[in-house]
């Protein structure tokens, strides 16, 4: 009954949201745990922009203004819509800058401002999660 409703993506967006937020709190965690090692490359995650790419994909998909026909296997269409159950964050090495002599590129004051933020969004997410549980449980009694 609910898997389908807009009430069910909220919630498996949270989950997700959840998953990729503690993928960067390790990611962060390790960045500063090496900060005084030398020829140390920092590492960053991605999630947000490709999980709204994949969303704005689905919005797209409905209003296609080029009609594709495929006749063939081999064809490639014009435009396919991304699954936003498909989208997982993914680690980047920075490769490409230095902070410091040795080669270390690890920035102490980025990275607590960074863990911070993820600290805040998770805290966000959980008691986004938790009003939902709640009105899910109003909706049940009530019913």
């Amino acid at each position: 009954m609910f898997e389908s409703s807009f009430f069910m993506k909220t919630q498996d967006l949270l989950e997700r949201g959840l998953n990729a937020s503690m993928v960067k709190r390790k990611v962060s965690a390790d960045n500063i745990a090496n900060v005084d090692v030398p020829h140390f490359k920092r590492s960053e995650v991605t999630f947000e922009e490709n999980l709204k790419r994949a969303i704005e994909s689905e919005r797209t998909e409905k209003i296609k203004t080029v009609p594709t026909k495929t006749t063939d296997s081999r064809h490639i269409e014009f435009f396919k819509s991304l699954d936003y159950r498909e989208v997982r964050p993914k680690t980047h090495i920075d490769y490409l800058t230095s902070m410091r002599a040795d080669g270390n590129n690890v920035d102490m004051e980025k990275e607590m401002t960074t863990a911070a933020q993820v600290q805040m969004h998770y805290n966000m997410m959980v008691e986004r999660m938790n009003q939902n549980t709640r009105l899910l449980n109003i909706v049940m009694k009530s019913a």
